[in-house]
């Protein structure tokens, strides 16, 4: 993976704009906050191969740290938190957030094709 260039990436989620996707979103903290705080919470999010259409997608951020949105006939999907960015071998778009032991925070993941 790459860091995020703001512009190549707006290109790359608007190329799937009006297009039948598969999403994958995922969040946590894990086994990385209960082991080092047994006090903090374990928290995240899991969605794999949901298909969606977005009419618009939207990248913002300050240079560190973004937020990608896509908007959908009834609402929005969003990940905040994301630092940097690959296509795979499949064609699959990828971007995720890391925090700064390098471990994954958050993913968000665009495909023309189903995930494995």
């Amino acid at each position: 993976m790459k860091p995020i260039e703001i512009e190549k990436v707006q290109e790359k989620l608007r190329s799937f704009e009006n297009k039948a996707v598969y999403v994958h979103l995922e969040t946590t903290n894990g086994a990385y906050a209960s082991h080092v705080n047994e006090k903090a919470y374990n928290v995240g999010a899991y969605i794999r191969n949901a298909k969606v259409t977005f009419r618009k997608a939207k990248i913002v951020g300050n240079g560190s740290s973004y937020r990608v949105g896509l908007k959908t006939a009834l609402g929005w999907i969003y990940a905040e938190g994301l630092s940097d960015w690959v296509i795979n071998e499949e064609e699959q778009f990828l971007l995720a957030g890391h925090d700064r032991e390098g471990r994954l925070m958050v993913a968000l993941e665009i495909s023309e094709t189903p995930f494995k």
